[in-house]
């Protein structure tokens, strides 16, 4: 979580062919370290660590996937998906986003007739957050050491795999002589303690140390 980088560490040994795999499988993927030290910003379109969901992104997908709502569907929409949830269990939050991404979005459409206006109607829209049917039609990217802050502490996850700019899947890889185990008991509890937002989205988590490994 806070190990520096170097050349026949954890990383070269199970993160790049881990990365690789990804690369294999069609995801677009990119190092992170270094995301908040280049000059022009970083290039995810984050301000700050402490946001886990890349917008940029999302907006995109949700443009692509809703092509005939208007635009102030789709902010309706991405303003529902990362909305402040840290009041709830993160267990009733990661159902709650569950529901979003399997039914979409409602949001109320602003394109009614005068008719439906003056008897009090609303038209409801629902924003299509993942194609299911056409998986190819969503946008997968895979980040590499991701830095994230939470309301203390912050700490760098070896892989996030995002669908369609939403952190769906975590990976915490161990060196080839460390157990899985530790990488639940000491990493994956801490990341959930410390930065738990970033589980609000989750639909799958990996663990690993090259040889063995658990979903």
């Amino acid at each position: 979580m806070g190990a520096g980088r170097s050349g026949y560490s954890e990383d070269a040994l199970v993160e790049q062919p881990a990365v690789a795999l990804f690369d294999e499988l069609g995801w677009e993927t990119a190092d992170c370290f270094h995301e908040f030290e280049q000059a022009g910003g970083s290039p995810l379109g984050r301000e700050t660590a402490a946001e886990v969901v890349l917008v940029r992104r999302l907006r995109a997908a949700l443009e692509k996937l809703n092509p005939t709502l208007p635009a102030e569907a789709i902010i309706q929409a991405i303003e529902e998906i990362t909305r402040d949830r840290s009041r709830m269990s993160l267990a009733a939050a990661n159902q709650e986003v569950y529901r979003l991404l399997k039914d979409g979005v409602k949001v109320k459409a602003l394109t009614l007739a005068l008719s439906q206006r003056e008897r009090g109607e609303e038209n409801v829209e629902r924003v299509r957050v993942i194609d299911w049917s056409e998986p190819t039609e969503n946008d997968f990217f895979l980040a590499s050491q991701f830095w994230v802050t939470g309301e203390m502490y912050t700490r760098r996850a070896d892989l996030v795999g995002f669908v369609n700019g939403l952190p769906l899947v975590f990976v915490e890889l161990k060196a080839a002589h460390k157990s899985i185990e530790s990488a639940f008991q000491q990493n994956l509890r801490d990341y959930k303690t410390t930065t738990p937002h970033l589980f609000w989205y989750n639909g799958i988590i990996i663990l690993s140390n090259g040889s063995q490994s658990r979903i």
